[in-house]
């Protein structure tokens, strides 16, 4: 779609009702009028609608997780085949890589305490802070996005499923972005035993204040993964691999061996890595999520 419109769409603030699918296609808030995702995997995704259609989806307001297109039952909502990786689901993951933002709007068919009474309602720009693949309810593959909503105000909830103004105002919870850079104790030990050096590629960056590296999180910290911050589950980074690993393009076998590029892992004596954290970021990152786990 040559004119994709990433961001607010003129006269249209947040909050604006639409009647139908078709009314919102016209305004250009969501062109499409049945799929939930407006988007190509080599431009990336500018819009999706939350109406329902998938049983894994979950509205929490502020944070969404929501369930990529494709192996839906129209009739049931359930989920009868996996998901590809590919159109709509490829270009939602593009808006992570290229910090897009998502116009969200809410139906009034979505089983959410933030869904209108009626018709539809955009409810502000959203950003994809993570993605991976899992098995859902029904046992077949579906990608998971995580959207966090941009700063303003917040997603109104129903009068009647709140007791006060000040419950509205507890609706919103901080959220932490995943590609952060977070410099925590256990982060910083990890580096100085490294003496920051990436432990995919074996580089050292060196500045006018002392070595660079970055602590990268196998196991993502915050929901829904719930990683810890502990040095099992810790890897000392150049800036490059730190984001193909967060991005699946890399990842890393039992016996350390890499997936995605040749060699294997460093690995200082002093640190112990968590092979069930290994085996998670296989499992809900790596571009090839069955690949063989050597344990010789």
């Amino acid at each position: 779609m040559a004119n994709r419109i990433f961001g607010q769409i003129p006269n249209f603030p947040e909050g604006s009702s639409f009647a139908s699918r078709a009314e919102l296609s016209r305004a250009g808030v969501h062109r499409p009028t049945m799929a939930g995702i407006s988007g190509a995997g080599e431009e990336g995704a500018d819009s999706i609608v939350l109406s329902g259609g998938y049983e894994d989806d979950r509205d929490e307001g502020d944070e969404i997780i929501y369930t990529g297109h494709g192996g839906r039952d129209p009739n049931s909502g359930k989920q009868v085949a996996d998901q590809q990786f590919t159109a709509g689901n490829k270009a939602l993951a593009l808006d992570k890589a290229r910090g897009l933002p998502v116009r969200v709007i809410r139906g009034n068919m979505l089983d959410s305490k933030y869904a209108p009474k009626e018709e539809y309602r955009y409810d502000g720009l959203y950003y994809v802070d993570d993605f991976w693949s899992e098995i859902g309810r029904s046992g077949h593959r579906v990608w998971r996005y995580r959207l966090v909503k941009e700063k303003g105000k917040p997603v109104p909830v129903e009068d009647s499923l709140v007791a006060s103004p000040s419950d509205r105002r507890a609706e919103r919870v901080e959220t932490t972005i995943q590609r952060l850079v977070r410099d925590t104790k256990q982060s910083r030990q990890i580096k100085s035993l490294y003496d920051y050096t990436c432990q995919f590629c074996g580089i050292r960056l060196s500045t006018s204040v002392g070595g660079y590296a970055e602590g990268a999180h196998i196991r993502p910290l915050g929901r829904p993964h719930d990683g810890p911050d502990s040095s099992d589950n810790l890897l000392c980074s150049c800036p490059n691999h730190h984001v193909l690993f967060d991005m699946g393009a890399i990842s890393v076998n039992d016996d350390l061996t890499l997936i995605g590029m040749a060699g294997k892992l460093t690995l200082h004596a002093k640190h112990k890595v968590n092979s069930d954290h290994l085996r998670y970021h296989r499992v809900h990152y790596a571009d090839t999520p069955t690949a063989t786990t050597n344990t010789a």
